[in-house]
Protein backbone atom coordinates (compact mmCIF):
# COMPACT_ATOMS: atom_id res chain seq x y z
CA UNK A 1 0.00 0.00 0.00
CA UNK A 2 1.39 3.45 -1.28
CA UNK A 3 1.34 6.23 1.60
CA UNK A 4 -0.46 8.48 -0.88
CA UNK A 5 -2.04 8.25 -4.44
CA UNK A 6 -1.92 12.03 -5.00
CA UNK A 7 1.08 12.45 -7.58
CA UNK A 8 1.80 16.02 -6.58
CA UNK A 9 2.88 14.74 -3.10
CA UNK A 10 4.93 11.77 -4.27
CA UNK A 11 8.52 14.39 -5.15
CA UNK A 12 7.64 15.61 -1.44
CA UNK A 13 7.37 12.06 -0.32
CA UNK A 14 10.79 10.35 -2.25
CA UNK A 15 13.11 13.56 -0.76
CA UNK A 16 11.24 13.32 2.30
CA UNK A 17 12.20 9.46 2.62
CA UNK A 18 15.43 10.34 1.28
CA UNK A 19 16.09 12.87 3.64
CA UNK A 20 15.45 10.62 6.57
CA UNK A 21 17.44 7.42 5.34
CA UNK A 22 20.82 9.89 4.87
CA UNK A 23 20.36 11.71 8.11
CA UNK A 24 19.75 8.16 9.68
CA UNK A 25 22.56 6.39 8.10
CA UNK A 26 25.28 9.48 8.29
CA UNK A 27 24.05 10.48 12.47
CA UNK A 28 24.43 6.55 13.38
CA UNK A 29 27.76 6.48 11.58
CA UNK A 30 29.25 9.28 13.45
CA UNK A 31 28.46 7.68 16.68
CA UNK A 32 30.07 4.52 15.52
CA UNK A 33 33.15 6.37 14.47
CA UNK A 34 33.16 8.56 16.93
CA UNK A 35 33.29 5.39 19.79
CA UNK A 36 35.91 3.47 17.90
CA UNK A 37 38.18 6.18 17.19
CA UNK A 38 38.58 7.80 20.92
CA UNK A 39 39.50 5.43 23.72
CA UNK A 40 37.58 7.68 26.50
CA UNK A 41 34.42 6.29 24.87
CA UNK A 42 35.15 2.44 24.87
CA UNK A 43 33.08 1.65 28.13
CA UNK A 44 29.88 -0.66 28.51
CA UNK A 45 27.23 2.30 27.94
CA UNK A 46 28.93 3.61 24.18
CA UNK A 47 29.90 -0.39 23.46
CA UNK A 48 26.15 -0.79 23.39
CA UNK A 49 25.13 2.19 21.61
CA UNK A 50 28.01 2.00 19.22
CA UNK A 51 25.72 -1.22 18.71
CA UNK A 52 22.46 0.25 18.59
CA UNK A 53 23.50 2.41 16.39
CA UNK A 54 24.54 -0.92 13.50
CA UNK A 55 21.15 -2.54 14.40
CA UNK A 56 19.41 1.25 13.32
CA UNK A 57 21.07 1.59 10.18
CA UNK A 58 20.06 -2.29 9.33
CA UNK A 59 16.48 -1.40 10.74
CA UNK A 60 16.07 1.45 8.10
CA UNK A 61 17.98 -0.06 5.36
CA UNK A 62 15.07 -2.67 5.10
CA UNK A 63 12.12 -0.72 4.77
CA UNK A 64 13.34 2.97 3.31
CA UNK A 65 15.19 2.07 0.36
CA UNK A 66 11.95 0.10 -0.80
CA UNK A 67 9.60 3.10 -0.33
CA UNK A 68 12.07 5.17 -1.83
CA UNK A 69 12.07 3.08 -5.09
CA UNK A 70 8.45 2.11 -5.01
CA UNK A 71 7.94 6.47 -5.07
CA UNK A 72 10.41 6.38 -7.67
CA UNK A 73 9.57 3.68 -10.00
CA UNK A 74 5.18 4.09 -9.25
CA UNK A 75 5.58 0.40 -8.28
CA UNK A 76 4.09 -1.35 -5.12
CA UNK A 77 4.99 -4.77 -6.10
CA UNK A 78 7.23 -6.99 -4.19
CA UNK A 79 8.42 -10.68 -4.64
CA UNK A 80 7.15 -13.62 -2.59
CA UNK A 81 10.91 -13.99 -1.67
CA UNK A 82 11.42 -10.31 -1.30
CA UNK A 83 8.79 -9.95 1.18
CA UNK A 84 9.78 -12.97 3.32
CA UNK A 85 13.21 -11.76 3.04
CA UNK A 86 12.10 -8.14 4.10
CA UNK A 87 10.04 -9.37 7.02
CA UNK A 88 12.73 -11.52 8.41
CA UNK A 89 15.36 -8.76 8.64
CA UNK A 90 12.93 -6.34 9.76
CA UNK A 91 11.81 -8.72 12.77
CA UNK A 92 15.69 -9.85 13.27
CA UNK A 93 16.98 -5.68 13.47
CA UNK A 94 13.92 -4.59 15.12
CA UNK A 95 14.32 -6.91 17.83
CA UNK A 96 17.62 -6.59 18.46
CA UNK A 97 16.65 -2.57 18.82
CA UNK A 98 14.08 -3.72 21.57
CA UNK A 99 16.90 -6.00 23.15
CA UNK A 100 19.48 -3.27 23.21
CA UNK A 101 17.58 -1.07 24.75
CA UNK A 102 16.47 -3.04 27.41
CA UNK A 103 20.12 -4.04 28.13
CA UNK A 104 20.82 -0.39 27.86
CA UNK A 105 18.38 0.47 30.90
CA UNK A 106 20.19 -2.32 32.61
CA UNK A 107 23.54 -0.51 32.11
CA UNK A 108 22.36 3.13 33.39
CA UNK A 109 20.26 1.04 36.26
CA UNK A 110 23.89 -0.28 37.37
CA UNK A 111 25.71 2.87 36.87
CA UNK A 112 23.41 5.29 38.78
CA UNK A 113 22.23 2.71 41.95
CA UNK A 114 25.69 0.69 41.79
CA UNK A 115 28.14 3.24 40.95
CA UNK A 116 30.70 1.75 42.86
CA UNK A 117 30.69 -1.55 41.83
CA UNK A 118 29.90 -0.69 37.80
CA UNK A 119 33.07 -1.49 36.43
CA UNK A 120 33.07 -5.21 38.66
CA UNK A 121 29.55 -5.75 37.23
CA UNK A 122 29.56 -4.23 33.77
CA UNK A 123 32.61 -6.33 32.50
CA UNK A 124 33.82 -7.01 28.82
CA UNK A 125 32.60 -10.36 29.19
CA UNK A 126 28.82 -9.80 30.56
CA UNK A 127 28.77 -7.15 27.93
CA UNK A 128 29.75 -9.78 25.09
CA UNK A 129 27.54 -12.05 26.65
CA UNK A 130 24.30 -9.44 26.49
CA UNK A 131 24.96 -8.62 22.79
CA UNK A 132 25.18 -12.28 22.17
CA UNK A 133 21.82 -12.97 23.76
CA UNK A 134 20.52 -10.09 22.11
CA UNK A 135 21.39 -11.53 18.56
CA UNK A 136 19.92 -14.94 19.46
CA UNK A 137 16.98 -13.59 20.73
CA UNK A 138 16.86 -11.59 17.77
CA UNK A 139 17.02 -14.45 15.42
CA UNK A 140 14.75 -16.39 16.92
CA UNK A 141 12.05 -14.36 17.15
CA UNK A 142 12.56 -13.85 13.47
CA UNK A 143 12.48 -17.82 12.59
CA UNK A 144 9.73 -18.51 14.65
CA UNK A 145 7.88 -16.43 11.69
CA UNK A 146 8.59 -17.28 9.32
CA UNK A 147 8.01 -20.61 10.09
CA UNK A 148 4.52 -19.66 10.06
CA UNK A 149 4.43 -17.54 7.28
CA UNK A 150 5.75 -20.36 5.38
CA UNK A 151 2.81 -22.43 6.46
CA UNK A 152 0.36 -20.23 4.90
CA UNK A 153 -0.83 -21.75 1.70
CA UNK A 154 -2.80 -19.37 -0.22
CA UNK A 155 0.02 -16.00 -0.99
CA UNK A 156 -0.11 -14.36 -4.41
CA UNK A 157 -1.27 -11.58 -5.75
CA UNK A 158 -2.59 -9.95 -2.27
CA UNK A 159 -2.54 -6.36 -1.22
CA UNK A 160 -0.31 -5.79 1.63
CA UNK A 161 -2.32 -2.93 4.14
CA UNK A 162 1.35 -0.91 5.00
CA UNK A 163 4.49 0.29 3.22
CA UNK A 164 6.17 -2.54 3.48
CA UNK A 165 6.10 -6.37 4.51
CA UNK A 166 4.86 -5.71 8.25
CA UNK A 167 4.47 -8.99 10.33
CA UNK A 168 1.91 -8.32 11.56
CA UNK A 169 -0.05 -7.36 8.17
CA UNK A 170 1.58 -10.74 7.02
CA UNK A 171 0.00 -12.98 9.70
CA UNK A 172 -3.74 -11.31 8.84
CA UNK A 173 -3.79 -12.51 5.50
CA UNK A 174 -4.13 -16.51 6.16
CA UNK A 175 -8.19 -16.12 8.15
CA UNK A 176 -8.25 -19.70 8.43
CA UNK A 177 -5.24 -19.91 10.73
CA UNK A 178 -6.67 -17.85 12.80
CA UNK A 179 -5.11 -19.87 15.83
CA UNK A 180 -1.74 -19.85 14.31
CA UNK A 181 -1.50 -16.22 14.43
CA UNK A 182 -3.09 -15.75 17.58
CA UNK A 183 -0.56 -17.63 18.95
CA UNK A 184 2.65 -15.86 17.54
CA UNK A 185 1.09 -12.32 17.81
CA UNK A 186 -0.09 -13.13 21.41
CA UNK A 187 2.56 -15.15 22.46
CA UNK A 188 5.79 -14.89 20.57
CA UNK A 189 5.06 -10.74 20.98
CA UNK A 190 3.96 -11.13 24.00
CA UNK A 191 6.93 -13.03 25.22
CA UNK A 192 9.40 -10.51 24.24
CA UNK A 193 7.75 -7.52 24.54
CA UNK A 194 6.82 -8.26 27.89
CA UNK A 195 10.50 -9.52 28.50
CA UNK A 196 12.47 -6.11 27.34
CA UNK A 197 9.47 -3.40 28.26
CA UNK A 198 9.34 -5.06 32.11
CA UNK A 199 13.36 -4.85 31.76
CA UNK A 200 12.76 -1.44 31.56
CA UNK A 201 10.04 -0.64 33.45
CA UNK A 202 12.14 -2.34 36.57
CA UNK A 203 15.56 -0.65 35.23
CA UNK A 204 13.91 2.87 35.39
CA UNK A 205 11.85 2.09 38.34
CA UNK A 206 14.89 1.68 40.64
CA UNK A 207 16.68 4.65 38.91
CA UNK A 208 13.93 6.99 39.60
CA UNK A 209 13.75 5.72 43.30
CA UNK A 210 17.56 5.78 43.77
CA UNK A 211 17.34 9.55 42.11
CA UNK A 212 14.64 10.76 44.26
CA UNK A 213 16.85 10.23 47.01
CA UNK A 214 19.89 12.43 46.22
CA UNK A 215 19.90 15.85 48.15
CA UNK A 216 20.67 18.15 45.72
CA UNK A 217 18.69 19.68 42.63
CA UNK A 218 21.85 19.63 40.52
CA UNK A 219 22.98 16.12 41.78
CA UNK A 220 19.41 14.96 40.29
CA UNK A 221 19.38 16.54 37.23
CA UNK A 222 22.85 15.24 36.61
CA UNK A 223 21.90 11.65 37.55
CA UNK A 224 18.32 11.68 35.09
CA UNK A 225 20.41 13.62 32.22
CA UNK A 226 22.53 10.32 31.49
CA UNK A 227 19.04 8.50 30.97
CA UNK A 228 16.54 10.71 29.98
CA UNK A 229 17.07 9.93 26.01
CA UNK A 230 17.46 6.77 26.25
CA UNK A 231 14.24 6.42 28.16
CA UNK A 232 12.84 8.71 25.67
CA UNK A 233 13.57 6.40 22.69
CA UNK A 234 12.63 3.39 24.20
CA UNK A 235 8.74 4.95 25.41
CA UNK A 236 8.80 5.76 21.27
CA UNK A 237 10.02 2.75 20.37
CA UNK A 238 7.74 0.09 22.21
CA UNK A 239 4.98 2.38 22.71
CA UNK A 240 4.18 2.61 19.13
CA UNK A 241 5.25 -1.16 18.27
CA UNK A 242 2.72 -2.14 20.80
CA UNK A 243 -0.06 -0.09 18.95
CA UNK A 244 1.04 -1.69 15.83
CA UNK A 245 0.63 -4.92 17.30
CA UNK A 246 -2.81 -4.19 19.09
CA UNK A 247 -4.54 -2.01 16.15
CA UNK A 248 -3.91 -5.45 13.62
CA UNK A 249 -6.10 -7.39 15.84
CA UNK A 250 -8.13 -5.03 17.24
CA UNK A 251 -9.00 -2.75 13.94
CA UNK A 252 -8.90 -2.89 10.31
CA UNK A 253 -8.03 0.44 9.76
CA UNK A 254 -5.01 0.26 8.13
CA UNK A 255 -3.91 3.98 8.52
CA UNK A 256 -3.61 3.14 12.77
CA UNK A 257 -1.04 0.89 12.00
CA UNK A 258 1.02 2.43 9.12
CA UNK A 259 1.53 5.55 11.21
CA UNK A 260 2.74 3.60 13.90
CA UNK A 261 4.94 1.74 12.00
CA UNK A 262 6.50 4.88 10.31
CA UNK A 263 7.32 5.97 13.96
CA UNK A 264 9.38 2.91 15.18
CA UNK A 265 10.54 2.25 11.82
CA UNK A 266 11.81 5.81 10.21
CA UNK A 267 11.71 8.16 13.17
CA UNK A 268 13.28 6.00 15.84
CA UNK A 269 16.70 5.35 14.17
CA UNK A 270 16.80 8.96 13.28
CA UNK A 271 16.21 10.17 16.83
CA UNK A 272 19.26 7.76 18.11
CA UNK A 273 21.83 10.35 16.85
CA UNK A 274 20.12 13.14 17.90
CA UNK A 275 19.01 11.82 21.41
CA UNK A 276 22.76 11.18 21.92
CA UNK A 277 24.69 14.00 20.44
Amino acid sequence: MSLSDNPDLQPILFMLFLSFYMVTVLGNLLIILAVSSDFHLHTPMYFFLSNLSWSDICLISTTVPKIIWDIRTQSRVISYAGCLTQMSMFIIFACMDGMLLTVMAYDRFVAICHPLHYNIIMNPNLCAFLLLASVLASLVDSQVHNLIVLQFKYFNDIEISNFFCEPSQLLNLNCSEMFTKIIVIHIIGVFFGLFSTSGIIFSYYKIISSILRIPSTEGKYKAFSTCGSHLSVACLFYGTAIVVYISSTASNSPENSVVASLMYTVITPMLNPSSTA
